[in-house]
């Protein structure tokens, strides 16, 4: 049988690679490339490394031709992420609230999300002393009894500068919960996933900058456009803010909500669901040789709606064609027009369909619908009380793209869905820890201009080892690179390591 060994390897960089070999004769049979070290401490922890490997495959093998037999990695660990990660939460003031377990919940979720109970091992893993799982509970306990959330918020708005807050933007999501019984709180609604599940809808405020500033949840059958009024209220009455500039998506378009944010005081852009060609646009259209251009832009004034038994009043909406989003539009519309006709001719399954129209058992497609629809293809329009050019209010409202980027942050890499939750208050506790790890995950994104699954990337393999050298514990720091230095430079720690 093949016995595996160690070979060190000069490559054409300058650099030794270090690699488990297996030989049958003179042919190599195997061959696993452990790595490649630029300096004597990484030769002794990549040569360590390796021979941990060999025992893995033949524990009773102790055969190292020219290596030491008593040198062993005892273990390694991102001891550097984990630094760099707690001097940015020092960084923006979290810790003010003076709790090493809270620290250590939001610091472990960046890096690794899990269970709570998993989270005592990713800190162990770490080579620090983690709480114990009653310690972990009690924490969550603390985070509602002496309500963290307002804290970290207040944190968060002090963190925020003013032009970041002349602009805020607001959009809400949905978690849900694999559980058979809803319970007032967890309740099935119109989820983002489109599941079936009892959830909770999430509402989440940010800056211009997509920093965080404000979180919320509801119960799951909540409306979108009822959340927005209660966040924003919350979030002006703490801080006594007078002049803001409140963005939001067309789920949040009603008439009764745009009359109370301006009884409010706010300022509004919010994005406006196009039931129909508006007219002006479509008597456009009819001249000839007046065709759409990419970009062009309808500044109207149109009546609408208060939500109250009051006359109709005029407000500003400013409507833009963009030829991309025509192409989407008219792409969509044709696959559900298709899947509209194979229904009519009975070769796909009866389901519901904006293009089809039923009268009894008879099917038929609703060409005035389609026709109207290929119409409003590229047209988006834009509800506002700004006083402000109309392409200033466009890309007011396509900042959105931070909120909706926050909430993938959040969802995806912090992964958010309390899944291991069953009581409002832990669930509430849950979204807090979460809240402060997206705060310290954006603000590492400005800095660096890296995604936080990117930064962690470059700084997780960056492993501090702790090797037993006859009988001797010695612990060794990775070298860093220009490039690793530059990311600690800017973020204002190149001295941390």
């Amino acid at each position: 049988m093949p016995r595996p060994f160690i070979r060190k390897v000069q490559t054409a960089s300058g650099a030794t690679a270090v690699q488990i070999v297996q030989k049958q004769g003179s042919d190599i049979v195997s061959l696993e490339h452990v790595g490649s070290a630029r300096t004597q401490t990484e030769l002794v922890l990549l040569i360590a490394a390796a021979k941990d490997k060999i025992f893995e495959m033949q524990p009773e093998l102790d055969l190292f031709p020219g290596i030491d037999s008593d040198v062993f990695m005892q273990k390694a660990y991102s001891e550097l992420l984990y630094k760099v990660l707690e001097s940015q939460y020092d960084a923006l003031g979290f810790n003010a609230l003076a709790d090493e377990t809270f620290k250590q919940l939001v610091l472990a979720r960046i890096i690794e999300p899990a269970s709570k109970t998993d989270t005592i091992r990713i800190l162990d893993n770490l080579g620090l002393k983690a709480p114990s799982n009653t310690g972990i509970y009690r924490c969550l306990r603390r985070i509602i009894e002496e309500d963290y959330r307002s804290s970290v918020s207040a944190i968060c708005f002090e963190r925020a500068n003013t032009e970041s807050l002349s602009l805020v933007l607001y959009d809400v999501t949905t978690l849900y919960f694999e559980v058979q019984k809803e319970d007032g709180y967890r309740i099935p609604g119109m989820s983002k996933e489109r599941r079936l599940e009892p959830q909770i809808t999430v509402g989440l405020l940010v800056g211009r900058d997509g920093f965080p500033l404000e979180i919320a949840s509801f119960e799951g059958n909540k409306a979108e456009v009822k959340t927005i009024m209660e966040v924003l209220g919350a979030f002006k009455s703490r801080y006594g803010i007078s002049d803001m500039t409140v963005t939001a998506d067309a789920a949040m378009l009603s008439s009764q909500n745009v009359s109370e944010l301006e009884e409010a005081g706010y300022h509004y852009i919010i994005g406006s669901r196009i039931a129909k060609t508006p007219y002006e646009i479509e008597e456009y259209t009819k001249v000839p040789g007046s065709e759409l251009k990419d970009g062009q832009i309808f500044d109207l004034k149109i009546a609408m709606n208060t939500g109250k038994s009051q006359p109709r009043i005029e407000r500003r909406v400013i409507y833009q064609y963009r030829s991309d989003r025509a192409q989407l539009d008219l792409l969509n519309i044709d696959k559900l027009l298709a899947k509209a006709q194979r229904m009519v001719a009975g070769t796909a399954e009866f389901k519901r369909n904006r293009f089809l129209r039923v009268s009894g058992s008879k099917k038929e497609i609703n060409n005035e619908l389609v026709e109207k629809s290929r119409l409003k293809a590229g047209i988006k329009g834009y509800v506002t009380d700004l006083d402000v050019p109309a392409q200033e209010v466009i890309d007011a409202y396509h900042q959105l793209f931070q909120v909706e980027r926050s909430f993938r942050m959040a969802k995806s890499d912090l992964k958010a869905r309390p899944i291991f939750h069953h009581v409002r208050d832990s669930i509430e506790a849950h979204l807090t820890v979460v809240f402060v790890a997206l705060a310290i995950s954006r603000h590492i994104q400005a800095k660096t201009g890296l995604s936080i699954r990117k930064f962690k990337h470059i700084l997780e393999p960056l492993r501090t080892g702790v090797l037993s050298v006859n009988g001797a514990q010695h612990r060794y720091r990775p070298q860093l690179d220009k490039a690793t230095r530059d990311i600690l430079r800017s973020l204002n720690i190149d001295r941390i390591w």
